[in-house]
């Protein structure tokens, strides 16, 4: 009965992880048409896309945590599983338990991420003061769209005034999340056992000699 209830939330937390994984392709794409902009306007126009260094590091972030969740569902986390693999080859029990141990760990290095970059994500968070009048500055107007704006401009900002400066939360935001799903699936993991096959990435599976 426990186990059912196990593999159906587990089913759940697959599919939030599966629609990350989604987002965070989409947020390639988006990076990768930026660079091709950012190129030709360079080359045909000698006007390059000013603040394309910024939104290379803002989306890369995104990028990697979002993906992170999908990534260990599907067992492609590189690691030196080495020893583990010739274990559960010549002793299937004995190398399943000490996965489950190892998913286990990876579950509290997990956590500790999370429990680290959480309070960083509400500092920068309230630095906005979307929803409390700021001690300084322009006081809210009741104007939903002009107080969402000059709030996101009192906001904790990554980049270059000037040139392309964007809020840190949604980042911090995205590494606590991505982070805590991974933490989840690593639970279920060490819990239930991995359902996946591990493909890990090698230089043969990736292509590289």
């Amino acid at each position: 009965m426990i186990v059912t209830g196990l593999r159906k939330i587990e089913s759940w937390v697959v599919a939030v992880a599966i629609v990350a994984n989604v987002s965070g392709a989409l947020v390639l794409l988006a990076l990768v048409a930026i660079m091709n902009v950012d190129v030709i306007s360079r080359n045909l126009f000698h006007a390059p896309f000013r603040g394309v260094v910024e939104v290379v590091v803002f989306s890369l972030a995104l990028i990697v945590f979002l993906q992170l969740p999908d990534v260990v569902r599907t067992g492609r986390l590189t690691r030196s599983d080495g020893f583990l693999g010739l274990l559960r080859s010549r002793t299937p029990r004995l190398g399943n338990a000490l996965a489950r141990i190892l998913d286990g760990v990876a579950c509290m290095f997990m956590c500790l991420i999370v429990w680290t970059v959480w309070p960083e994500f509400v500092d920068a968070f309230e630095s906005c003061h979307f929803f409390t009048p700021p001690e300084f500055g322009i006081q809210p107007t009741g104007a939903l769209w002009a107080d969402f704006k000059v709030a996101l401009a009192r906001c904790d900002y990554f980049g270059t005034p000037g040139i392309l400066a964007a809020p840190w939360w949604p980042v911090r935001f995205v590494i606590a999340f991505g982070c805590a799903w991974a933490a989840i699936l690593f639970f279920f993991k060490a819990v239930l056992g991995d359902t996946q096959d591990p493909q890990h990435v090698t230089a043969q599976t990736s292509g590289d000699v």
